[in-house]
């Protein structure tokens, strides 16, 4: 329904003074109708003069008609003003407010008022306004009720009161200013992981190292350009391997002998090469009398080769792995065979054939350390990181093992086969160091033929010297090397000697391993903390033998140290990818 168009009123503004002229009041009288009531004037204070006031007066207007402009009626005086409102003069019957009061006009009054409206504004006084201008004042009064209702004052005076709380005072503490003067701390090389010569050395990170796809993969170098120096590197690695040492047995030199010849073994710059990438976390050295072979494996996932014996000045690098080479061997019946061991996959790298082969794999990354079960080097037990032990059966095609075994280690990181009796073989774990028997592993449910008590923390290795298998050495995160007696196993196995030992390497530095000379079974090398950066030798009493350093060619720490078989050669590999090449 369509609403009428509303009516306009007059608004006057006039000023009314304290005393009014007869004009004023002449115009008063005129302008106000019989029976309308003005509204009552607000007194002034006592004794102050009483303020002029405003009034507004509301006139109708006729359909048709143009409103008028504002007024504002200059007063006599020239103090505060107020408004004040009034009612318009009554019109007569037909006009457009009379008409529209009682809802039977012409069509254009408001369709929504009625009887009941026309009522209501008679109670109200409102009588004489439009339907418009009562429907307006409605609607303002309930709106106006309804915001009262909502009580926003009192809900904005109650936030107030919470904005305006004082907090608690709270004392902060003066933040120290740091000295000018205050000088530089030195931090070393490895610590900001730069090379001596002033190269930094990343880390790498797990995106960035190339995924090595499953099976077998070409003996192929990563450098393209070495193809020369690889050829004449594999060609001496199978000439060397196809000769038969002079005695195959071990033999073990009389104490003082040893100690002579360790005096003869020096390192020079020549002997120190960078073979791999990253830093080294597993070497192997060739059994060969004539030639030394090492290999190296870094945290990429390299394999180095590096003739030490060799006129070219280089080494070949190989990627056959994914990720942490953490173990690598020659193998003992076939020198042309190298077994590396990564998280993902164990690899035999076959020279004869130039690739590696893919031995076994494990599909969520848990290899950690293997060993040979036998001398022809056909099977070999497996280490995971989750604590379970596998043998794996080289001759055997597939990529799963023979056996897996819950032996009830959290975590195992090294594995050792006992050097004559086969059959056992000693596990490392966190805090555990147990000897079992192949022969009984189930699946679950086995128990340690031995356990070698004493360790606090967790354990980095643990092997049998190499010609007896009568001691064990093994290295804590306690700070400790302990030597035990295996010649005769027993349920509890106590510490023979203890060395306290610097064995935080930190995260950095691959963690240290005590490794058995094979010329000197009672004799074992660790890499040391100790500047200036050596390599230290030990009996298995626990007394220091000797040290290899040379301060002027060894300014990093060795972790990882291995030992020729029969020549007196020792090479310590550091976190930069080095190896370190003590010999006569």
């Amino acid at each position: 329904m369509a609403l009428p168009e509303p009516q306009s009123a007059t608004l006057e503004l006039e000023p009314e003074p304290e005393q009014p002229s007869p004009l004023s009041q002449q115009r008063l009288q005129e302008s106000t109708p019989p029976g309308a009531a003005a509204l009552p004037r607000s007194p002034g204070r006592a004794g102050r003069r009483a303020e002029p006031e405003l009034r507004v007066l509301l006139t109708p207007l006729r359909a048709g008609r143009r409103l008028p402009q504002k007024r504002l009626l200059s007063g006599g005086g020239t103090g505060g003003k107020r408004l004040r409102l009034e009612r318009p003069p009554e019109t007569g019957p037909g006009s457009p407010a009379d008409s529209g009061s009682d809802g039977a006009g012409d069509g254009d009054g408001d369709g929504d008022s009625d009887g009941s409206d026309a009522g209501d504004a008679a109670r109200d006084g409102y009588s004489q306004l439009s339907a418009y201008e009562r429907k307006r004042l409605k609607n303002i009064t309930e709106n106006a009720k309804f915001f009262a209702a909502l009580k926003l004052h009192e809900s904005a005076a109650r936030l107030y009161q919470i904005a305006s709380r004082k907090q608690p005072n709270v004392t902060k503490r003066a933040k120290p200013k740091k000295a000018e003067d205050e000088p530089v701390r030195r931090r070393s090389m490895r610590l900001q992981r730069v090379e001596p010569s002033g190269i930094p050395v990343p880390e790498p990170e797990a995106e960035e190292l190339p995924r090595v796809p499953a099976g077998p993969v070409p003996m192929v170098p990563e450098d393209q350009e070495s193809s020369k120096l690889t050829q004449e590197l594999l060609a001496t690695w199978m000439r060397i391997s196809e000769m038969k040492a002079n005695g195959t047995e071990k033999l073990t030199c009389d104490m003082k002998r040893y100690q002579d010849s360790l005096s003869s073994m020096v390192l020079s710059e020549e002997n120190i090469r960078k073979v791999v990438k990253y830093r080294v976390c597993s070497m192997a050295i060739h059994p060969s009398q004539s030639i030394v072979l090492v290999a190296a494996g870094d945290k990429s996932g390299q394999v180095g080769l590096w003739n030490v014996d060799g006129e070219s000045a280089g080494a070949c690098v190989f990627v056959p792995h994914s990720s942490m080479v953490s173990c690598m061997h020659f193998s003992p019946w076939h020198p042309a065979h190298l077994l590396s061991l990564s998280y993902d996959t164990l690899r035999c790298g076959d020279v004869t054939r130039a690739v590696f082969d893919e031995i076994c794999r494990s599909e969520d990354d848990n290899f950690s350390s293997f060993d040979f079960l036998d001398d022809n080097g056909s099977t070999a037990v497996v280490g995971h990181w989750a604590g379970d032990v596998a043998v794996v059966d080289i001759r055997t095609p597939g990529m799963s093992p023979q056996l897996s075994a819950d032996i009830g280690f959290k975590r195992t990181r090294t594995v050792h086969v006992h050097p004559v009796n086969k059959q056992y073989f000693m596990a490392a774990g966190s805090v555990d160091v147990c000897i079992y028997d192949v022969r009984y592993l189930k699946s679950k449910g086995n128990k340690p033929v031995s356990s070698l008590k004493g360790h606090t923390k967790s354990v980095a290795s643990a092997y049998f010297s190499p010609v007896t298998g009568n001691r064990v050495v093994t290295v804590c995160a306690d700070d400790k090397l302990r030597v035990y007696d295996t010649s005769s196993l027993s349920s509890t196995l106590a510490a023979l000697s203890t060395v306290s030992h610097n064995c935080n390497t930190g995260r950095w530095l691959t963690r240290f391993r005590a490794v058995w000379d094979p010329k000197q079974e009672r004799c074992f090398a660790v890499g040391s903390m100790a500047r200036p950066r050596q390599v230290q030798l030990f009996r298995d009493t626990g007394a220091l033998l000797h040290t290899f350093c040379n301060p002027d060619c060894l300014g990093s720490v060795c972790s990882i140290n291995v030992l020729h078989p029969t020549r007196n050669i020792l090479v310590g590999g550091n976190s930069s990818g080095r190896l370190h090449v003590f010999k006569e």
